[in-house]
């Protein structure tokens, strides 16, 4: 009899258990749907369409022919509390781009994190669209949040979602290239045969110039267009035929004691990104 007493407490001890979960995520759920609805409500001019427990609104379902999961595309997004608060957000200098299949993940205050939903909605636009997706906690940072990020417990997600019409990586080039050059108010010369930019701060006193026989020594820093600097270099040797063909910019403009600074397209680059160099070069050796 004891024995059985004892296994009916257990049983009745998990059924409450079990029950206990089930409101928790009930209650998170409710949590959640009032979040969005009230989001909806401020923003009534949105058109919101339901699905799998997630909201979108279409802005613009962009232009031309459908896209396939096969197919490059290059997007931005703009994750964001529902009063307006940026968590994350790309910049129109690192364009990201992948295929359409994978648009659903992102490295978030250094760690990874698959939206599923964020690729459902990319797939529903056409180059050039745009569109709104409320992405409740359960489906995003659930209820520890994002502490690094003042993501709060069982937080709702406005994810603004947008195509860039570019389809090729050159293309991409072309737009952040001179945007960069006109936010920062700078002045280059456009090497027509070639796309990249270049200054010639001080052309140097040396007698020889940096060419395809010399061998150099320089210190340089190399950043992306963000202004993220992926590597600083000292007094480093170097010969042209051995460095990224961005770098063969550098024949015949300058010598010892010069400076320049360069722009490169991605693919005279590593290919995945433009870049910006600052170079100055402390001697020159005719081999």
């Amino acid at each position: 009899m004891r024995k059985i007493t004892i296994y009916l407490a257990a049983l009745f001890s998990a059924i409450v258990f079990l029950s206990s979960c089930e409101k928790e995520y009930e209650t998170i759920e409710q949590v959640d749907n009032q979040n969005i609805a009230a989001y909806k409500k401020a923003n009534s001019s949105l058109s919101f369409t339901d699905i799998d427990g997630y909201s979108y609104s279409i802005a613009n379902p962009g232009t031309g022919a459908d896209l396939k999961s096969s197919d490059s595309v290059y997007y931005s997004y703009a994750f964001k509390s529902t009063n307006g608060t940026v968590y994350s957000q790309t910049s129109n200098l690192m364009i990201p781009g992948t295929l359409l299949g994978y648009i659903d993940r992102f490295d978030i205050g250094g760690r990874a994190f698959v939206f599923k939903p964020v690729r459902e909605v990319f797939s529903k636009l056409k180059r050039g669209g745009k569109a709104v997706l409320l992405l409740p906690s359960r489906m995003a940072f659930g209820k520890n949040g994002l502490s690094t990020f003042g993501i709060g417990s069982n937080e709702t997600i406005v994810v603004e979602l947008a195509l860039y019409t570019y389809a090729k990586r050159h293309e991409v080039d072309a737009y952040e290239i001179p945007e960069f050059i006109s936010k920062n108010n700078l002045t280059f010369t456009n090497d027509l045969t070639t796309g990249i930019r270049y200054n010639v701060i001080t052309p140097g006193t040396g007698t020889d110039l940096v060419g395809p026989k010399t061998t150099f020594v320089c210190n340089y820093t190399g950043r992306f267009l963000d202004g993220t600097v992926f590597e600083q270099r000292d007094a480093i040797t170097f010969r042209l035929e051995e460095l990224i063909k961005g770098w063969g910019i550098l024949s015949g403009r300058v010598s010892a004691g010069g400076k320049i600074r360069i722009l490169l397209p991605s693919h005279l680059a590593y290919g995945s990104n433009p870049l910006d160099f600052d170079i100055e070069i402390t001697s020159v050796t005719k081999d």
